[in-house]
């Protein structure tokens, strides 16, 4: 039996969905400013908002799993699921999805303007970030089978998913950093 929504979950997808869009372009007039203000040193403030968008998307990878794995545990249709539902869903659209399009775009131009697309390194690290992205995909269509009380993965499935996202983390880290090739 599905637990009715509370009036105050009623159309937060819509809320979400308006407040994200919002962030959004509140952080594209930031980043137009900077470029305004500070042109010289604009290249590092994308840089710097590289990462902050980075570390936004694996924290939301890292934890979304942890989610799915409590999730799996709990009888659908009841209370609990419907607040894992509801954490699973907010989690992917308001921080998820727009750090990881920020973290595209902005990882782009800087391979783009700093390293003109070229290096093996980067080469491999964008191949790395396709599947980190394969990666959230995948996490993404969870969210819609939890969502749809659809079958559902193990915990045990969802601990060792959980962990291929920290993997590619460490390899693209490395990658930057050390530029083996």
């Amino acid at each position: 039996m599905k637990v009715p929504e509370r009036a105050s979950e009623q159309g937060g997808g819509a809320k979400a969905a308006v407040r994200a869009g919002i962030a959004l372009a509140v952080f594209v007039g930031i980043v137009m400013t900077v470029y305004w203000l500070q042109p010289d040193n604009f290249l590092l403030y994308v840089k710097a908002f590289h990462v902050i968008a980075v570390i936004a998307w694996m924290a939301g990878l890292l934890y979304l799993p942890r989610l799915f794995i409590y999730h799996s545990e709990a009888e659908p249709g009841s209370e609990q699921s419907e607040t894992f539902k509801l954490m699973e869903r907010r989690l992917l659209k308001i921080i998820m999805n727009p750090a990881m399009m920020i973290t595209w775009v902005l990882g782009l131009y800087l391979a783009w303007r700093a390293f003109q697309f070229e290096g093996g390194w980067l080469h491999a690290k964008i191949t790395l970030v396709v599947l980190l992205t394969v990666v959230h995909m995948g996490f993404s269509r969870a969210v819609k089978s939890f969502a749809a009380d659809g079958p559902r993965k193990s915990a045990r499935y969802w601990r060792m998913m959980n962990e291929l996202p920290t993997v590619l983390m460490i390899l693209i880290v490395i990658l930057v950093v050390v530029k083996p090739f």
